[in-house]
């Protein structure tokens, strides 16, 4: 799976999607304008009419079909309407997936859970974002849901949330649940959930003139009318308000009924591909399709018990309502489908799950996959073939780096309290005795003796820590980062900017330290997702790409001209434009940048990297410090990528 055409692919999806949702919003606004028509027509019959001179009564004229003033009406209430609604909808989604995830009644994990199911449950999530190189997402359990299911929810693998129900931690294996995760982070990382996010803003649009209808027609249940003169016209108002409350249910739900066809044809397509992703990262077609048969083979299924999850059946794993005209509104193929898709000899019998999977008993070692086969000499290539994906390797690879951490120092990046302690020792520095001391002081002065005790806790282990395992570290303290208070994470910010620049330098290690966290942490706590591309040309940040490049190079252990040459071998679009910077003596130039490179297009952004992996690799080998710097760039420009292979 090639992670910028991914990309592209969810952009045109959205493409089309606008179109078939205009579409739907022109078909609203037809029907609003024939039914207004038709109500005024009527409205206006009676005192219209004329009596000839024998005393006949001579019926109105016909309401004329072309009137463009009530169009024009018609039109802008409808589309303010459908407007106002999908952005209060949307606005409701800013937070992020943990407000979907809240919506239905989700739990977050608590990072020192002693239930042995969460803690599996918290083991597979790591290590799949590990192995993707996206930012861990938080992780909830949906308490009173006995069903199988599952979700991923958020505007950007930032903010995003992996959500399961009560009844996927107690009756799944842990090779079926890693296929389901798995196929939750194929949704991440294919972009879909935006997407879905973006469905159900534009369908509760739809939906809520349907609501208005039906909320003026209930407003009406108690009202009587008498026989009197004066009842008699205040009836006929009642009949006119119930009329308009009539015509805006039939007209907002026959809009929103072609909005759920669309919302539901669009994820029936997804679910499929999102499958093949999840056997394709595990290399284990018998843990999902295990999952597939155990839901067939379970009363409740993935069917949930809350009225919520019919507005965001499209996020979860499997159809999570019961689907109404003949399976119209079916938000995922049928199970049998989707099982044959991934086990071509499937039979049709589906698995009858036990009612509690004995965790304690399950072997992890052997439900892990087995260990990654050699691989050949790394090259510039691969770095662009692990860029937002999973792949076997990279997965079991991110098994042995997940239990190779040290037991303490993981659970510290689990942790609210403890985790920014944890990243302000990543940066003590154990060579200079006395920017030591003038960290530790800061440390004290600014979170506390308290946190100095924390440190000392975590010191041996912090001493002997391999640098390939810092950056992964960081990777899964970002949970409980987030949760921090806004006035917390501002003091951790302040800190740790002090930290780094003790020693009047700022490495490359504690460059890609702050750029992932203010990242990450930025875009998670953004009322919106990033800003849309506003780059699209090469020429225009050619000085950015440059920058880039040339601080990549002063990095590498190599020919600094040599290695920059071979990253600007891979822009042909700026032959003869670009140049090394001589010298790069702090990294505040990439900082810059990187904050335009940001806004710049995929193309550009794929790129960039090509280049930017040839002038790592350039002499034949890589260290941990050029590579973290390389994660750093590549988070910078919302691109996931995986920790160093081995």
């Amino acid at each position: 799976m090639d992670f910028f055409e991914a990309q592209a692919r969810a952009k045109k999806r959205t493409s089309r999607l606008v179109v078939l949702f205009s579409l739907a919003v022109l078909g609203t606004i037809a029907a609003g304008y024939f039914g207004a028509i038709f109500l005024s027509g009527q409205l206006t019959q009676k005192s219209a009419r004329t009596r000839d001179r024998y005393g006949y009564v001579q019926p109105a004229r016909a309401p004329a079909l072309w009137q463009p003033q009530l169009l024009a009406v018609v039109s802008l209430g409808t589309l303010a309407v459908i407007g106002l609604a999908s952005l209060y909808k949307w606005s409701e989604f800013s937070a992020g997936g943990s407000a979907v995830a809240e919506s239905v009644g989700g739990r977050r994990v608590d990072p020192h859970t002693t239930d042995l199911a969460e803690r599996r449950l918290l083991n597979v999530v790591e290590e799949m974002a590990l192995a993707s190189g996206v930012p861990m997402p938080t992780v909830f359990v949906l308490d009173d849901e006995p069903a199988i299911n599952a979700f991923a929810a958020g505007l950007t693998t930032a903010d995003a949330v992996v959500a399961v129900t009560r009844g996927t931690l107690e009756k799944l294996t842990r090779d079926e649940l890693q296929g389901v995760i798995g196929h939750e982070f194929s949704h991440i990382l294919n972009g879909d959930m935006r997407l879905n996010l973006r469905l159900t803003s534009l369908i509760f649009g739809i939906l809520v003139i349907g609501l208005a209808g039906r909320g003026i027609l209930w407003s009406l249940r108690g009202a009587r009318v008498n026989s009197s003169r004066d009842d008699k016209n205040s009836g006929g108002i009642l009949v006119a308000i119930g009329a308009v409350g009539l015509g805006l249910l039939i007209i907002g739900y026959v809009g929103y009924f072609f909005g759920r066809l669309i919302q539901a044809a669009v994820s029936r397509q997804r679910e499929f591909l999102a499958d093949a992703s999840a056997v394709q990262f595990t290399r284990n077609p018998t843990g999902l399709g295990g999952a597939l048969k155990k839901i067939g083979g379970l009363a409740l299924g993935s069917s949930l018990q809350t009225s919520k999850s019919a507005a965001i059946g499209h996020f979860f794993f499997a159809q999570s309502f019961r689907s109404n005209f003949g399976g119209l509104w079916a938000t995922h193929p049928p199970l049998d489908e989707r099982i044959r898709a991934i086990e071509p000899t499937f039979d049709g019998t589906f698995i009858e799950p036990p009612q509690i999977v004995d965790v304690g008993r399950e072997s992890f070692v052997s439900a892990r996959l087995a260990p990654a086969h050699t691989r050949p000499a790394f090259q510039p290539n691969d770095v662009l073939a692990s860029i937002g994906t999973l792949t076997p390797a990279l997965l079991a690879e991110a098994q042995e780096l997940h239990a190779a951490l040290p037991p303490r120092l993981l659970a510290a990046a689990r942790a609210p309290t403890e985790a920014p302690i944890l990243l302000y020792g990543l940066l003590i520095d154990n060579d200079d005795d006395s920017v030591q001391r003038r960290q530790l002081a800061l440390i004290a002065r600014r979170a506390g003796s308290e946190a100095l005790q924390v440190f000392e806790s975590l010191d041996s282990s912090l001493r002997d820590l391999s640098p390939e395992h810092k950056l992964p570290l960081v990777q899964l303290a970002l949970p409980a980062l987030k949760s921090l208070r806004p006035s917390a994470l501002a003091l951790f910010f302040e800190t740790l900017d002090a930290l780094v620049h003790a020693d009047g330098r700022v490495s490359p290690f504690e460059f890609a330290l702050q750029k992932l966290l203010l990242r990450n942490i930025a875009l998670s706590r953004a009322s919106t997702a990033p800003s849309i591309d506003q780059i699209h040309s090469f020429q225009a940040v050619a000085p950015e790409i440059a920058t880039v490049l040339s601080v990549l190079a002063h990095a590498s252990s190599g020919d600094t001209g040599a290695a920059f040459a071979a990253g600007a071998a891979q822009l042909p679009l700026l032959a003869g434009r670009l140049g090394p910077l001589e010298p790069v003596t702090d990294l505040v130039s990439l900082d810059t940048a990187l904050d335009k490179l940001a806004t710049a297009s995929g193309p550009i952004k794929q790129r960039l990297l090509e280049a930017a992996a040839h002038v790592v690799l350039a002499d034949g080998q890589v260290n941990v410090e050029e590579y973290e710097l390389l994660r750093a760039i590549a988070a910078t420009l919302d691109v996931p990528l995986p920790p160093l292979p081995r």
